[in-house]
């Protein structure tokens, strides 16, 4: 059965946060909940959706900065991949470079990698380790809903960027061309921020994969 995706943008830099929602069993997933937490939650009751996991795709503070909120509020674990651990640890930094409180932090509770991938009831996801924007950047690839959740390395006409602290443009451009160049042209993206679009879409007009 399909999944229902819920995607909407958070926080002041506009992160897309998404709630993956499986009907049948009455669980559901959320992708990078840089904020708004309340509406989460509100998603979820909603449906009557259990939270089975909080999956971030990078730790930047506007995709991982309402973690530990949503999981003090449901119990759902965060998986984080192992390379942006030390990026989470600065938070405080993060904060005040945008000019917002810290957010509470917490630990991490299972490393999100290709090695393991991510099982979820009948669905699994594909973890793509795609470094570049960070370290530890993931994309979430979707195979049988024809979906990549791309995190911050993959935008519509755009590609993250790579000057801040963990930035590299040549893994970015590794990343893009060895990974996720490779999936299908109908394949659509949904990314960090902004509009929707799909591989075809940046293959054949993204300037910056030219």
């Amino acid at each position: 059965m399909a999944l229902r995706q819920i995607t909407f943008p958070v926080g002041p830099l506009a992160c897309n946060c998404t709630v993956l929602g499986d009907e049948a069993a009455g669980s559901a997933l959320v992708i990078d909940p840089g904020a708004g937490i309340s509406h989460i939650i509100a998603i979820l009751d909603e449906h009557g959706w259990k939270l089975a996991a909080i999956i971030v795709t990078h730790a930047h503070i506007d995709h991982i900065g309402g973690a530990a909120e949503l999981k003090r509020r449901t119990g759902a674990p965060v998986w984080l991949n192992p390379r942006d651990r030390r990026l989470y640890t600065t938070l405080e930094w993060q904060a005040s470079w945008i000019g917002i409180p810290a957010p509470e932090s917490t630990p991490i509770d299972a490393d999100l990698n290709a090695t393991g991938g991510f099982e979820w009831g009948a669905h699994r996801l594909e973890v793509l380790e795609t470094p570049g924007h960070t370290e530890g950047s993931v994309c979430l690839y979707l195979p049988q809903e024809n979906k990549l959740f791309a995190g911050d390395t993959l935008f519509a006409g755009s590609v993250g960027r790579t000057d801040l602290p963990g930035g590299d443009w040549d893994a970015l451009q590794a990343s893009l061309r060895g990974c996720l160049l490779t999936l299908p042209d109908a394949t659509i993206v949904i990314p960090g921020h902004g509009p929707e679009t799909t591989i075809g879409q940046e293959r054949h007009f993204n300037p910056y994969l030219k």
